[in-house]
């Protein structure tokens, strides 16, 4: 081959890899490139005709297949017309790139966002013969713009109008940023940014300040304390401070500083504090005051060892004062008091008032003989009468003493040993002192110290409700408890109800009681319908004195009502008696079925009228008292009697429950007569509300 034809066939080599090389980048162009690629051809009349355009372009213009040399005129509508009209006109007159931004509304109601660069091609003359454009769709970028301006303003409006101060605080301390509540905070509003050092506002001995926010930064994490903000006026401040890092890519690029002003809550909270330690008439430490300071007397003598003494002081006959005068001057008495009690007041001796008219005093570091002392000179002093309003009173003090550790080795031991020779100077004369002997620990005989404990029982919340179940013999199944009451008490223990029921009844406390019995109940029949919807029927007992008080049924209306209960859920057991007086029972009774209350008589067939006042009352239940039921099996007077008592009820309509059911063989007896319910240890022993709440569930 020559020279001549070897380069011809070169030549159409090149020529033809550069045509493959050119359909390549078309086709990518037309087929691949997202973006969309416009060719114009620009005419000299300022009229530009489509030559070409990628795939991406077509479709998302809509053009017609025969768009190829048609103007912008011919293929859009005159508003998409002019518009393109007028910036492809502006690069032929600039003969520069240009772009632009469209906003399209799309067939189904989308808004699309398009920027457009419009490059021209210029020949060798200097005119523009052709425009590129490259659109690309910044829906995306646009909203994500939107949505960090969004972003920035609600931050800023947060800061902006934020109750606490913000301060944006560079790594060194110095303050950048400052809220109008930050500003108000520091009374600095005429200040210019950015500021001084935020530790300008600290006192400058609050370490604490300085570790956290060193913390924060070492440590990248947010941290609180309180603290005291000096302001321009001088005025210092308490304020809660929480340091919170301000992070920028994973790099911490400051802190924000966030200050509230929490001094009115300090003094709000300093007065509570005053008050949960101070009794509010006497202006004396009260009894939480003691607690804590008798626990800390105890450490202290434990350390060092020495000894210290509790007195609990008890005014005699300050009641016929109150009842005599009036609360008003019986309180004025013991602000006088209190003043005069705290004439002993020294660095060692600390005054308390318990309540009413029982007063404590503290004595550290003393012996016996110096307790003494004390307290004769404490008597002796109260031989002075007491002026009021021009009018002269006596009182007397009566003393009991307990000596740490003889008398008690920790804080309940020794006031509850104080108060024990305090029962027993009341017991002996009043008006003395008395310390402690081991011979005076009270036991249950004692009436007046188990009085004490039972009225303080009342206050002290140490009365609990325990829950029997009464159980359908025929089902198997129940929905009713009986409720009996218990006293828990710190210093006896768990007493029994024989033990202090007559005492309740005796002293009129049994009133009080009972009505916290029924509250308590009605509270718990809407507790177990809430938790686990059930109609649960609860039975209390009522003392004779309780059901003759004239607003026995207004009180249980009231309970009812207030717990919003089904009336028919409360059942009443009363003793035969609280019938004795048919004249007053019967109204009462009839008020009570009015209200739709259930009412039983509990130990039926242990008095004498039974048959008479069962005839004349509303009973809806009968009660068999254990002392039936315990020798059913083996005794047949009990049997007939207790099969007699279920055939009356069964006969005249009336629900017969047995009590004190404890064996298999008195289940059967009974399930055989038909009685409709049992309850007793066989079943159950009395709940805690607890286990009831259990028994309910397993049941």
């Amino acid at each position: 081959m020559n020279e001549f034809n070897k380069n011809n066939a070169s030549k159409k080599m090149i020529a033809q890899s550069k045509s493959n090389i050119e359909n390549i980048i078309f086709e990518i162009i037309f087929m691949y490139i997202k973006d969309m690629v416009f060719i114009m051809k620009a005419e000299k009349d300022n009229t530009f005709r489509y030559i070409f355009v990628n795939e991406a372009a077509f479709l998302f213009s809509q053009l017609p297949i025969d768009f190829i040399g048609k103007g912008f005129q011919d293929v859009s509508s005159k508003k998409i017309a002019d518009r393109l009209q007028q910036e492809y006109t502006i690069v032929c007159e600039t003969k520069k790139n240009h772009i632009y931004t469209d906003q399209i509304l799309t067939d189904n109601g989308d808004i699309i966002y398009a920027e457009s660069v419009l490059t021209p091609i210029i020949d060798e003359q200097n005119e523009v013969k052709y425009i590129v454009s490259i659109t690309r769709d910044i829906t995306e970028s646009i909203k994500e713009k939107r949505l960090l301006h969004e972003s920035e303003q609600k931050y800023r409006s947060l800061v902006q109008n934020n109750l606490d101060a913000v301060f944006t605080v560079s790594l060194d301390g110095v303050i950048q940023e400052v809220n109008p509540t930050g500003l108000k905070l520091i009374d600095f509003s005429d200040v210019k940014l950015p500021l001084f050092s935020l530790y300008e506002l600290i006192d400058e001995g609050n370490t604490l300040f300085y570790d956290s926010f060193r913390k924060c930064k070492l440590t990248e994490t947010s941290q609180s304390l309180d603290c005291k903000l000096k302001s321009k006026n001088g005025k210092k401040l308490s304020i809660h401070t929480k340091f919170v890092p301000i992070k920028v890519n994973d790099t911490i690029r400051g802190i924000y500083v966030i200050l509230r002003d929490i001094s009115e809550r300090a003094e709000t909270a300093e007065k509570i504090r005053y008050m949960s330690f101070h009794d509010q008439l006497t202006g004396l430490y009260n009894r939480r005051a003691l607690v804590e300071d008798l626990n800390l007397e105890i450490k202290k003598a434990e350390t060092e060892k020495v000894t210290f003494a509790l007195m609990t002081i008890d005014l005699d006959r300050f009641k016929y004062i109150n009842d005599t005068f009036g609360h008003i001057v019986g309180d004025q008495i013991l602000i006088k008091v209190a003043e005069r009690l705290l004439e002993f007041k020294n660095h060692k001796c600390h005054v308390y008032r318990q309540g009413g008219d029982e007063f404590n005093i503290l004595l550290s570091n003393t012996n016996r003989q110096e307790t003494a002392s004390l307290v004769q000179r404490i008597i002796s002093s109260f031989a002075n009468s007491f002026y009021l309003n021009s009018h002269e009173y006596y009182i007397s003090p009566s003393i009991g003493i307990s000596m740490y550790p003889y008398d008690g080795d920790d804080m309940e031991k020794i006031i509850k040993n104080a108060d024990e020779a305090l029962f027993r100077v009341k017991e002996r004369g009043k008006a003395h002192y008395q310390f402690y002997r081991s011979d005076m620990t009270s036991n249950l005989t004692n009436v007046v110290s188990l009085e004490t404990k039972l009225r303080k029982a009342v206050q002290k919340n140490e009365l609990k409700l325990y829950y029997q179940p009464q159980i359908d013999l025929k089902s198997h199944t129940f929905n009713s408890f009986e409720a009996l009451l218990r006293w828990e008490s710190p210093s006896l223990g768990l007493v029994a109800p024989n033990d202090f029921i007559p005492l309740a009844e005796d002293t009129g406390l049994i009133i009080s009681i009972g009505n916290w019995v029924i509250e308590k109940a009605c509270e718990q029949i809407n507790t177990w319908k809430t938790l686990y919807h059930k109609d649960v029927r609860i039975a209390v007992n009522i003392s004779p004195k309780q059901f003759q008080q004239p607003n026995f049924v207004e009180m249980i209306r009231y309970s009812i009502q207030k717990f919003n209960i089904k009336p028919s859920l409360l059942e009443i057991e009363i003793t035969e008696g609280v019938m004795e007086n048919i004249k007053e029972a019967i109204p009462i009774l009839r008020k009570l079925k009015d209200l739709g209350v259930i009412i039983s008589v509990d130990d039926f067939g242990t008095g004498y009228s039974s048959l008479s006042y069962i005839k004349q009352f509303p009973i809806d239940v009968l009660k068999i008292d254990q002392s039936f039921v315990k020798d059913v099996v083996t005794n047949a007077k009990d049997a007939a009697i207790t099969t007699t008592i279920i055939h009356l009820g069964q006969n005249l309509g009336i629900e017969v429950i047995a009590e004190g059911v404890e064996t298999k063989e008195q289940e059967d007896f009974l399930k055989e007569a038909n009685c409709q319910k049992a309850q007793g240890f066989y079943y159950s022993r009395p709940l805690t509300c607890e286990e009831a709440e259990q028994f309910l569930k397993d049941f």
